[in-house]
Parts: C-alpha cells; structure tokens; sequence
C-alpha cells in the first residue's frame, strides 16, 4: 500500500518559496532586470492568508520601491474569476496597508498609495495565452467601466530564472502525479528530478522535509474539494430530476381537469407529489384557461 501523508499545511509551494528573501528577491530581479541595485532589506511581504479561507493558499504580495506587487498562481485549470480574486485580494491589501501604517483616509491629507503591479502565475497547458487579463473586458465587454483591473499572465520566465524553475516545477510535479496518483512516490520523484534537472535545487535540499508535508497536505486538500465537488454535483442534479417530476406533474394535473377526470379538490389524491403552493398554481392557471 502506497503511503498517503496526512496534514494541515495551508501554505503552498509558491507562497513558501518566496517567503524566503533571498528567493523573493530573485523574484523580484525576474519581474524587473533592469532594477539591479535592489536588496533583500528593501522587500517586505505583505501577504494576506486569510482573504479566501478555501483552500491551499497560493498569493503573494509584497512591496518593492514605492509598488505594491501582487501575484496570483493560476493552477492547471484556468479560470478567468483570477481577475476577481485579484480585485478583492487587492482591496483588501490596500486596506492592511492603511491600517498597519496608520494612514487617515477621512482626513484632509492626501493619502500615500503605493503603485500596483499584478500578474498572474499560470502553470497549466492551456494553449490561449492572452498577455493580460483584464476586469472590463473578461466582464464588461471590454466597456469604458467605472472599474478596472488588469494583470499581466505569467507563462514562463527567461533563461533559468527562479519564475521559470518554478514554472517547470510543477509541470514535473503534475507529470509525476499523472504517473504515480497522489502518492508520496509521487512527490520524492519531482524534488528528485528537479534537484537533477537544477530546479530550485537549493531550495529543495534545504526543505526536503518541509517540501514534502506541504505537496502531500496539497493532495489532502484536494481530495476534500473534489468530494465536495461531487457532493454539489449529486445534490444539482437530485434537484432537476425532483424538478422535472414536480413539473410532469403538473401538466398532468392541468391536463386531467381540462378532461374532466378529477375536480381540484381530487388532484392531491391522485399526484401526491404535489404541494399546496403546487395546487394553488394549477387551480389559477385552470380557471385563467376555462
């Protein structure tokens, strides 16, 4: 029997890649080469873990020279709803920094906002790859609106820089999970074909352990939202089913006293699965037709 780990990391790889400075540095070095003289010290992570309570967690935020750098990983399923999460990840973020640095947004001064800067870490196959997401035109028909967001999609990065090492992490780690299941087998090939292949290899010799809980605690929470997944899909289509027998129903019911069979006193004896809203319903609609 193959070993399934239990755990209740809530983390991500992305997230706990990057909350490493040195990492996030080279991260920030990924997104802006022409900013050499950047350091450790001026980054700061801001990122909230608490906005969506579902799931594992892959945002990241953090601030570099006056921007506020926001970036979203897009898991192997695409969904456009990235660009809301987006847009409420950012208010929220907004509203910590007010707070955290004790800014008055009722007074007369004006306010010190940092510049945004968005992207979105897509790590899938989709073969659509659009350079930006946008709010307006993903919901609005691409109309003038009195809101707007737009990030930047993120499919790789350039040369072996640490976006394009993650980037092909995953894509091992998805290829590895295809072949092995959700398996801890799974898991020791990826950080060993990586670490051979020089994918974050620093970074997976020195958190072999801790890389490990966090993919299986991955798997876990998978396999709780697939269950949920199907869970909702039984419940919906136990509700057509029971709404197709009500409306069979009643066009029994209307069609049985049109013949004269039944008075509608009579109906609920005949179709049981018929309420008082349903009864009520088919009385107005057979005297509006007599």
């Amino acid at each position: 029997m193959q070993e399934k780990v239990k755990g209740n990391v809530k983390d991500s790889i992305f997230c706990n890649l990057f909350r490493i400075k040195k990492y996030l540095l080279q991260l920030y070095q990924a997104l802006h080469p022409e900013d050499a003289s950047m350091t450790e010290e001026g980054l700061e992570n801001v990122t909230i873990n608490h906005v969506f309570t579902n799931g594992i967690y892959n945002d990241l935020c953090f601030t570099a020279r006056g921007r506020l750098i926001l970036m979203l990983e897009a898991q192997s399923t695409w969904s456009v709803n990235v660009i809301i999460r987006m847009f409420i990840y950012l208010a929220q973020t907004y509203h910590e920094y007010f707070k955290g640095n004790c800014i008055n947004l009722y007074g007369s001064k004006k306010a010190v906002m940092p510049e945004p800067e968005l992207y979105v870490v897509y790590t899938g196959d989709r073969k659509k790859r659009q350079e930006y997401i946008s709010l307006s035109e993903e919901y609005f028909g691409g109309k003038n609106t009195n809101i707007e967001l737009k990030a930047k999609v993120i499919y790789g990065g350039k040369g072996n820089d640490i976006l394009e090492q993650y980037i092909k992490f995953t894509k091992v780690y998805n290829g590895q999970v295809k072949e092995h299941g959700r398996t801890k087998e799974a898991v020791i090939e990826t950080i060993r074909i990586c670490k051979n292949e020089n994918l974050l290899k620093e970074y997976l010799e020195s958190r072999e352990k801790e890389v490990v809980g966090i993919m299986m605690a991955l798997f876990d929470q998978e396999e709780v939202f697939d269950t949920y997944v199907k869970s909702e899909r039984r419940e919906a289509a136990k509700e057509a089913e029971r709404r197709t027998r009500k409306e069979t129903a009643v066009k029994t019911a209307v069609k049985f006293l049109k013949a004269g069979k039944c008075s509608v006193d009579e109906i609920r004896d005949i179709i049981p699965e018929l309420e008082d809203d349903d009864i009520t319903k088919i009385e107005k609609e057979f005297m509006q037709q007599m």
